[in-house]
C-alpha cells in the first residue's frame, strides 16, 4: 500500500470502531492488530495517538456532513426538513460517540476547531440550501448548535416517549424562518 493508502486504511478501521465506543476508547493497538502492522508501524502513518484521534474525528465530521445531505432537486423548504431529519437521525444513531466528539471526555483532547468546522460546513449547507446572504451566517451558525442541541436531547428520551421526527423537524424548521425574519 501506499502511504496514503495506509492512512486511508487505518482512519477506516477508526471510524468503523468509532461506531462501536467513544474516541477516547479507541485503541491504537486494536486498530494496528486489525491492518495487520505494529503499533510503531502506526505512528510511522501518525506523528501519535493524538494525531490518530484527530484524523478519525475528521473524517467522522466529513461522514456526518455527508450523511445529512439532502437528496438533490428538492425544493428549499424541503430539502431544509430532509436535512434537519437526517441530523437527527445521524445523532440518534451514533449518540454516544457524537457527544465524545463534540465535548469530549476521558483521556483524549481534540482540538475544538474540528468540531466548529462540523458546524460551520452545516451552516454552509444549510446557508447554499437557502440561498441566504452573509448576513445571515451568524444566526444559521447559531442555529445549527440549536439543532445539534435539540437532537442530543431528543436522542436521550426513550423512543417511545419522544416527540415524532416530524414534530421536531417541524419545529427546527420553524425556529430558523422566525429567526430570519428577526435579523
Amino acid at each position: 500500500m501506499t502511504q496514503d493508502e495506509r492512512r486511508r486504511q487505518l482512519v477506516g478501521i477508526g471510524l468503523r470502531m468509532l461506531v462501536e465506543r467513544p474516541i477516547q476508547d479507541l485503541s491504537v493497538d486494536e486498530v494496528a492488530t486489525e491492518a495487520g502492522i505494529s503499533r510503531g508501524r502506526l505512528f510511522h502513518y501518525f506523528p501519535d495517538k493524538t494525531a490518530f484521534h484527530g484524523a478519525v474525528v475528521s473524517a467522522a465530521g466529513r461522514r456526518v456532513v455527508r450523511n445529512t445531505a439532502p437528496d438533490e432537486g428538492l425544493e428549499p423548504r424541503e430539502a431544509l426538513a430532509q436535512f434537519v431529519s437526517r441530523y437527527y437521525e445521524q445523532i440518534d444513531r451514533r449518540r454516544e460517540s457524537y457527544l465524545a466528539l463534540v465535548f469530549g471526555g476521558g483521556s483524549v483532547t481534540l482540538d475544538g476547531g474540528r468540531v466548529e468546522d462540523l458546524r460551520v460546513a452545516m451552516a454552509e449547507r444549510v446557508t447554499k440550501i437557502l440561498t441566504l446572504d452573509g448576513d445571515a451566517w451568524p444566526v444559521v451558525h447559531g442555529w445549527i448548535a440549536y439543532v445539534e442541541a435539540r437532537a442530543l436531547r431528543w436522542s436521550a428520551e426513550p423512543a417511545g416517549e419522544r416527540d415524532g421526527m416530524g414534530e421536531e423537524t417541524a419545529h427546527c424548521v420553524r425556529a430558523l424562518r422566525a429567526l430570519l425574519s428577526v435579523r
